[in-house]
């Protein structure tokens, strides 16, 4: 297993509120670097997609954040490379049987259900990107997976090792790659939009800004940046 490359910067703190809002405040204050990351032990006030809550008990997980110095029109490719890396980094685990892969928009599905989930915020002030992913390492909430399901000796650090490895080993065009791990397409699926609609087709496509192309059951192709996605079964 490779160090952690020394182009990181890596911080770990015990606890903090949110890595992403650390990083944040950080960089607008000019304190950090590309490729700083931020590691905690346990976050209390860690939001997901949708200002989701994200908690987790004390140092089961990885909860982690880096700052990318990048334009803010690359937020959804930093968030897709994030994705990758953690795919990849698990996958290594269980190479011969590895079941491991995405879901539209920022979720690491193992064996279909859901490992981690991965948020890209950008700075009102600083030139760069934050983007934070927390990985069930030790601990999941029902219904989710862990990375123990498959080893039981990772730890949350040990996992950050792996996963900035795997980032920094793609390529710099990873649009392939991401709709090869991409598992949201060739699926029948429920897309759940604000406001209680739910609308049902078979994901198609991921367009060039991330957008998830659906082809709806009456023919139709739709497009959506926003939405919750229920993979439902297989489109054949």
């Amino acid at each position: 297993m490779a160090p952690t490359p020394s182009i990181w910067e890596l911080r770990e703190v015990t606890e903090t509120g949110s890595t992403n809002t650390d990083l944040l405040q950080a960089a607008e204050a000019g304190e950090i670097a590309h490729r700083t990351v931020l590691r905690t032990d346990h976050q209390t006030a860690g939001r997901g997609r949708l200002d989701r809550r994200w908690d987790a008990p004390a140092g089961t997980n990885l909860l982690a954040s880096m700052y990318l110095d990048m334009a803010p029109s690359k937020a959804v490719d930093a968030m897709h490379r994030v994705g990758l890396a953690v795919v990849e980094a698990v996958a290594e685990l269980e190479p011969t049987d590895s079941t491991v892969g995405l879901k539209w928009p920022n979720d690491v599905l193992l064996h279909g259900t859901k490992l981690a989930g991965v948020l890209a915020q950008r700075s009102t002030t600083a030139s760069g990107i934050v983007v934070g992913f927390g990985v069930n390492v030790g601990w999941a909430p029902p219904g989710a997976a862990r990375v123990h399901d498959v080893d039981t000796s990772v730890t949350p650090a040990g996992l950050l090792q792996r996963v900035l490895v795997a980032f920094d080993a793609l390529p710099d065009d990873i649009s392939s790659a991401y709709r090869a791990g991409l598992q949201t397409l060739g699926r029948r699926v429920r897309v759940e939009l604000p406001g209680s609609v739910n609308v049902f087709g078979e994901a198609v496509d991921v367009d060039a800004n991330g957008r998830l192309v659906v082809r709806l059951d009456d023919g139709l192709m739709r497009v959506f940046d926003v939405g919750d996605v229920v993979h439902l079964r297989s489109a054949s």
